[in-house]
C-alpha cells in the first residue's frame, strides 16, 4: 500500500476489508459500519482496530487515483493470492462478460446522441441482451483460478479485437512465457489472432475454432517476423516458432477437451456477480465503476484463494 502511495497503511487497510466485507455480504458501507460499531467479535475478525466513519470510506474511495488503486489490487492478487511457480507453461483462462449499469432503458429512451459525453456506452451480450454499461474482461490462471489481469472497456467492442491488447498487457507484466497457453472461446476466433499469439508474443493460442475452419489459411499467416533475422542465433529462434506452430496443430485437434477447462471461468463471472455485487451497479462514471470491479476481483481472488477453487464449491457459493 506505502508502495502505492496510499498512506496511512493502517487507515487504508481498514477501509479496504470494510469494503471487502461490505461486497461480500451485498450490504451499503454503512450498514457495514454499524454492525462494526456494534460487534466486537466482527472488529476482532477484520482486524479493525479504528472503525472509519460512512464518509471517510466514501471520500477514500472518490480521492484516490484509478491507476493507483487499480496498481494496489493486481500487487494484492499477485502476492496474497498467488503462490510463486516458476514453472513454465502456465494456462490462462480469457473470457468477457457485461457490466450493466443500474439505469431503468425502459422509462427513458438513451440514444446515441445522448451517450456521446458519457463514460458508458450500448453494448450486447447473448445472456443481457442489450444493456448500458462496459464490457469486463478477465484473465485467470489455471488451475488456481487466481485472476491476474482485469481489463474494462465502454460498451462491449469484439472480444478478437481485443485480444492483442490484453496479451500486450500480460507481457508488460512479465506473466507470459514462451509456450504458455492461452485458451479463449470462439469469440475471439480470428486467423490473425492464431498468428499475433505466435508470431508476436510466442504463446500457444487454444482459441477454439469456428465452422469452416482452415489449418492450411491459418499457416499461411505464420510467417517468421522479419526483425528475426537481424540476430546471430535466428535459427534457433526458428525452431522456437516452429514448435510453437506444431504444437498449436496438435493442440487444436482435440480443443474440445478444453471446453470444461474453460467453462471454469464462467463460474467464476458467476461467482462475482451473483455474489460479490456485481450484478447491477449503481454507479455510472467509468473512474468509480473501475474501483468497484477491482475490488471485486481482489475479492473473487481471495475466494479463490481460500480453497473455493472447484466447479461445484464456486457455484455453491455463488448460488448461496
Amino acid at each position: 500500500m506505502a508502495k502505492a502511495g496510499l498512506t496511512p497503511v493502517a487507515n487504508t487497510g481498514s477501509i479496504l476489508r470494510l469494503m471487502l466485507m461490505a461486497l461480500f455480504f451485498s450490504v451499503d458501507i454503512t450498514y457495514m459500519v454499524d454492525e462494526l460499531r456494534n460487534r466486537a467479535e466482527l472488529r476482532r475478525f477484520a482486524n479493525i482496530v479504528h472503525i472509519p466513519s460512512a464518509d471517510t470510506v466514501y471520500r477514500f474511495i472518490s480521492s484516490i487515483n484509478e491507476d493507483q488503486f487499480v496498481g494496489l489490487i493486481n500487487a494484492l492478487l499477485r502476492t496474497e493470492c498467488m503462490n510463486p511457480r516458476w514453472h513454465k507453461n502456465r494456462t490462462y483462462l480469457i473470457d468477457s462478460t457485461a457490466i450493466t449499469l443500474d439505469l431503468n432503458i425502459f422509462k427513458k429512451r438513451y440514444t446515441r446522441s445522448d451517450l456521446v459525453e458519457k463514460d458508458y456506452a450500448w453494448g450486447y451480450s447473448t445472456t443481457n441482451g442489450y444493456y448500458l454499461g462496459y464490457k469486463l474482461t478477465l484473465v485467470v490462471e489455471y488451475p488456481t483460478l487466481i485472476p491476474v489481469a482485469f481489463f474494462l472497456h465502454r460498451g462491449s467492442p469484439g472480444d478478437a479485437r481485443l485480444l492483442a491488447e490484453v496479451l500486450d498487457e500480460l507481457s508488460r507484466r512479465r506473466l507470459l512465457l514462451t509456450a504458455d497457453r492461452i485458451v479463449c472461446d470462439k469469440g475471439y476466433y480470428s486467423y490473425n489472432n492464431y498468428a499475433v499469439c505466435v508470431l508476436d508474443f510466442k504463446v500457444i493460442p487454444i482459441i477454439f475454432p469456428k465452422k469452416g475452419f482452415e489449418p492450411k489459411k491459418m499457416l499461411r499467416r505464420m510467417n517468421y517476423p522479419l526483425r528475426i533475422f537481424s540476430q546471430h542465433d535466428y535459427r534457433k529462434t526458428q525452431m522456437v516458432y516452429d514448435r510453437l506452430v506444431r504444437t498449436l496443430l496438435r493442440t487444436l485437434e482435440r480443443w474440445e477437451d478444453f471446453m470444461g477447462i474453460r467453462s471454469l471461468i464462467e463460474d467464476l463471472f458467476k461467482l462475482a456477480k451473483e455474489s460479490v455485487s456485481l450484478r447491477k451497479l449503481h454507479r455510472y462514471s467509468r473512474v468509480s465503476v473501475q474501483k468497484i470491479v477491482a475490488v471485486s476481483v481482489l475479492l473473487a481472488g481471495a475466494t479463490v484463494s481460500a480453497g473455493v477453487n472447484k466447479k461445484t464449491k464456486i457455484q455453491k457459493v455463488a448460488e448461496w
